[in-house]
């Protein structure tokens, strides 16, 4: 009879994270991030156990990391780690028998007790003579503890002296590298890292068609192009912006086209929706996914469009929607990519009872191979014109297995190609298509509005799927303007804005949102004279001038967001409590020796923001906030300056503070912890 194999170790080490739910599938991080490991390490009896984190760079580098133990009782182990090189890293957790430590424990409860002090001395100074054996240490180390080891020793001494070398400082060099007889390594994973765009942007977008558009006297438009859209990036630069996030450009649909707030009968002025993609160009032809409007310019301009925003430093995402218009090339070339209904016609999209009769949807099992290669032809197309990030519109509703393999394939080519996934539907599909490789997803923050939602959402995007998943928290699109921004006025959008742009590392607004644009569709949870269906200039300058613009303070927001990387992180998020339920409270906390990514301020202290949002956009909230000072490195009971980080105001904290927020003034605060010699 063959035994079956011993999978654990002398020293076990099992659950081991960063994981994903399924194990064919890695978990990934951004250039940048902090990322905890940890594992679960113990072993039979009393003695103490050790953890140690062995991680190798993409480059080669390995690190060693003593880990830490987390809540007493739960033989958790945890090291931070800041993965600043972009490639996949090679990780294990060894476990190990610690004999100091053993030791220390042991021998401090029986010579304090006065149980077996001499033995206790001896067995000490023989573990520390073969330390000082492993020539792996430095000579000053080991001089150390051999000073040590003869103090053990020395009888003449008093009990009371030699007990406090059980305590000795030069004990801790067995942190970095511990005594060990026994020892056991966990199977080696890998974590993937992605350019920091993967993990932290802020985007905006805007319809190129509208930017620059005017009506004629007979009712006509004169379309917006890629040359007067370029005039919105200084705007959009100046808002602190990185990401511009373009609909389609490409041709869009005669037959069936929508018309206003989406009508079935269109004007003869009506430019029709850019997801009903393929359509006549200037020459007759027609164009789909691989062609520019005519209206918006040629292929010189948009690449234009993208030099531009790149020397503002900011770059294009593009959308890549699969489906087509009736008068797609693709439609009278390959009949077999869409569904055929018994009466000889083709399936339109639907979202039953709804029906996008402007719209055919791909339909992906006849010809699998045929669809992949036209869609990789088009991604690299517009990769090719400058492209590194694609909004993907609807992925649910497209086979998983596609999207892993174009994902792969496109990444291949360049891995710094980020895909955002469009897709607000149920869990497993949003989070199976963060798995297989979709860089960014949308999320339901649109609709966590009360404090005890949002504590929950956050908690879970943070903690419970961010070793996989990362939630761009958009605040509005074309299609999502919700009852809170309806009917919350100003504030709401400011409370909105703050929440989207500190909580996480990604936030994306859709223009409008600064004019706080909040009339909907009767019936509809959408603007009113929805973009998709029409032009829809937009006087930027004189809202600012005449004060009904949020356009300054999100740039506050944005230029914050530069300043503090604590707000770069996904993970560090931790909520502390408030005397009122509209009141959220939330902190991210950064170690001073993380404090290097890219742009931000750089010190030696750490970097901590508070943030205290009423979310309730109809009142004034007078609260006391309640702070976990452990929770932002800071010790119990301590007193500390914040600083205003909007008004520059300056106040004094602790543990418990009285915050007043008006809805209709000051709805949030984002604070500052001070720390260092200008605090």
């Amino acid at each position: 009879m063959t035994s079956s194999p011993v999978l654990a170790g002398r020293i076990p080490v099992t659950r081991l994270t960063p994981t994903v739910p399924d194990d064919r599938w890695r978990p990934k991080a951004f250039e940048g991030e902090v990322v905890p490991f940890r594992a679960t390490v113990f072993r039979e009896g009393h003695d103490q156990v050790g953890a140690m984190l062995v991680i190798t760079a993409p480059s080669g580098v390995e690190r060693r990391e003593r880990m830490s133990p987390l809540t007493d009782g739960t033989d958790r182990w945890e090291a931070e780690v800041r993965l600043d090189e972009v490639g996949e890293w090679r990780w294990r957790v060894t476990g190990f028998d610690d004999e100091i430590a053993t030791w220390r424990h042991d021998g401090a409860l029986k010579v304090d007790a006065g149980v077996d002090a001499e033995l206790m001395f001896e067995i000490g100074a023989r573990l520390l003579d073969r330390s000082v054996a492993e020539t792996s240490r430095p000579l000053v180390a080991r001089k150390r503890l051999t000073a040590l080891a003869e103090g053990l020793r020395r009888s003449e001494a008093s009990v009371a002296d030699r007990r406090q070398l059980i305590d000795d400082p030069a004990l801790d060099e067995f942190e970095a590298r511990p005594l060990a007889r026994l020892s056991s390594d966990s199977p080696e994973r890998t974590i993937l890292v992605e350019r920091r765009r993967a993990g932290v942007g802020a985007w905006y977008e805007f319809f190129p068609r509208s930017e620059g558009a005017k009506q004629l006297k007979d009712g006509s438009w004169k379309s917006g192009t890629f040359r007067t859209a370029a005039k919105r990036l200084d705007g959009v630069a100046a808002m602190g912006f990185d990401v511009v996030y373009l609909p389609p450009i490409h041709p869009i649909g005669v037959t069936n086209r929508k018309g206003r707030n989406n009508t079935l009968a269109p004007g003869p002025h009506d430019p029709g929706s850019p997801w009903a993609i393929g359509g006549p160009l200037a020459d007759g032809t027609l164009g789909g996914h691989d062609a520019i409007h005519p209206d918006l310019g040629t292929l010189a301009d948009f690449r234009a469009f993208v030099r531009r925003a790149g020397a503002l430093g900011i770059e294009v995402a593009l959308d890549l929607a699969l489906q087509a218009s009736p008068d797609h090339p693709w439609v009278a070339e390959h009949a077999d990519w869409f569904t055929q209904l018994p009466d000889g016609t083709i399936r339109y999209a639907e979202n039953p009872p709804k029906k996008y009769q402007d719209i055919y949807p791909v339909n992906f099992d006849d010809d699998p191979e045929g669809i992949f290669a036209e869609v990789l032809r088009v991604v690299r197309h517009w990769m090719k014109q400058g492209v590194r990030i694609f909004r993907v519109d609807n992925p649910h509703t497209k086979p998983l297995q596609f999207w892993e393999r174009l994902i792969a394939a496109v990444n291949a080519d360049d891995p710094g190609v980020v895909f955002l996934a469009e897709a607000f539907t149920r869990p497993a599909m949003m989070q199976a298509l963060a798995m297989i490789g979709f860089q960014q997803s949308y999320s339901y923050f649109t609709w966590r509005n009360t404090k005890a939602e949002l504590e929950e959402f956050l908690t879970s995007v943070s903690q419970e799927t961010a070793d996989f998943m990362r939630p761009n928290l958009f605040v509005n699109t074309p299609d999502i303007l919700t009852e809170y921004l309806q009917f919350g006025g100003p504030a709401a959008f400011t409370v909105r804005a703050t929440i989207a742009a500190t909580a996480a590392p990604l936030w994306g607004v859709y223009a409008g949102f600064e004019h706080f644009e909040s009339v909907a569709r009767p019936g509809a949870e959408e603007a009113i004279d929805n973009e998709k269906y029409e032009y829809k200039p937009r006087d930027f300058a004189a809202a600012e001038r005449e004060s009904r613009s949020l356009a300054l303070y999100l740039g506050i927001l944005n230029r914050i967001r530069a300043e503090h990387p604590a707000l770069g992180q996904l993970r560090n998020i931790r909520f502390h409590s408030s005397d009122d339920d509209s009141v959220l409270v939330y902190s991210k906390h950064l170690e001073g020796r993380f404090i290097d990514a890219p742009g931000a301020r750089r010190s030696a202290d750490d970097d901590t923001i508070i943030v205290v949002a009423n979310v309730d956009p109809h009142s004034v909230r007078e609260t006391t906030v309640h702070l976990d000072l452990e929770a932002i490195g800071l010790e119990p009971g301590a007193r500390f300056d914040v600083e205003e980080l909007v008004t520059g105001e300056r106040w004094v904290w602790g543990e418990s503070n009285y915050v007043r927020l008006d809805a209709f003034t000051r709805p949030a605060h984002i604070l500052h912890v001070r720390r260092g010699p200008d605090a």
